[in-house]
């Protein structure tokens, strides 16, 4: 009871402060700034996206190397394997 009763006093304080022209401005320019930073963090993981997705494409390229080529090891053991019987 007694935190509800505290906690309504600072909203009650809250309410009662005026927001002046100059007090909305330099809000405004905070939120402003605290958007740049967080621009700047999404395009840092962009970056990293970026990254990962050329690795994941090095990686796909590799398996696909891989696959044919056991793939043709395959097939000419069998063609070996066909021509000895």
């Amino acid at each position: 009871m007694l935190q509800v009763a505290l906690w309504s006093g600072s909203m009650h304080v809250m309410a009662r402060e005026s927001w002046t022209d100059e007090r909305l401005d330099e809000f405004g320019k905070r939120i402003d700034e605290r958007f740049d930073r967080v621009d700047e963090r999404f395009e840092q993981v962009d970056q990293r996206l970026d990254r990962l997705a050329d690795g994941l494409e090095s990686v796909r390229k590799a398996l696909v190397f891989g696959a044919i080529t056991m793939s043709s090891a395959f097939v000419a053991g069998f063609a070996a394997m066909a021509t000895q019987i």
